[in-house]
């Protein structure tokens, strides 16, 4: 493919954008990436967009439309079945289902990380990151000696969970310390994503700096 025939419609925040990022820059595709302003959508944008989300990737298609795809883990899917590279699932279905059930879970810890990152009061963000980590410890006790989630392969439920906990490297550390507190696997995990070239390379340069002033502007207690 040539640098344009992927469009990657993003916003500079948006976690889901990350993951096809992260997957574009696996497997060394080049891509343009178009960030729009999500309090100000566009005609153009909602017309390719059904949900109004982002990520929405453009397919160039020779003699006929651009192909519009939507939805994550769809874009990510398409990515990894269309470009070259090892495969980011392993070969086998069972393990394959596996995987696909964690980037699942990854959806649902999401949520409740983003409670937590987002509450207004410190006892909503005690009770916040009760939750939380009730799902890091599911993960702590399936992730085996690493560095990635399937040991030594950087996969897509890497790919999936790496934009969720890069957060808590941007945070005050000692805020980070009480979430990831006793799960020595889930925290080496996150070390060693923060560490992989195409995560760091997923965001612009000042991405940490805008996430701060994000939950700043949210009133978030943990940004106090």
């Amino acid at each position: 493919m040539t640098d344009t025939d992927l469009t990657l419609i993003s916003h500079p925040l948006c976690p889901f954008v990350q993951r096809a990022a992260i997957v574009l820059l696996e497997k060394g595709v080049p891509f343009h990436r178009v960030n729009i302003d999500l309090s100000a959508k566009t005609d153009w944008f909602l017309t390719l967009s059904p949900t109004g989300k982002v990520p929405v990737l453009k397919v160039r298609q020779p003699g006929a439309e651009d192909a519009v795809l939507f939805e994550s883990v769809v874009i990510c899917e398409y990515l990894d079945e269309t470009q070259g590279g090892a495969s980011m699932y392993p070969d086998d279905a069972l393990s394959r289902a596996r995987h696909r059930a964690w980037i699942e879970f990854a959806n649902q810890t999401q949520v409740e990380g983003w409670h937590f990152l987002h509450a207004l009061d410190t006892a909503t963000a005690d009770t916040r990151r009760t939750a939380l980590r009730d799902k890091l410890r599911k993960l702590e006790a399936v992730l085996g000696d690493g560095p990635y989630f399937a040991s030594r392969a950087f996969g897509m439920v890497d790919a999936v969970f790496a934009p969720f906990l890069r957060y808590f490297g941007i945070i005050d550390p000692a805020v980070s310390r009480t979430v990831f507190a006793g799960l020595p696997r889930v925290s080496a995990w996150r070390a060693a994503l923060a560490e992989r070239p195409s995560v760091r390379n997923a965001v612009l340069d000042d991405y940490a700096d805008r996430f701060r002033d994000h939950l700043r502007q949210h009133g978030a207690s943990i940004a106090c």
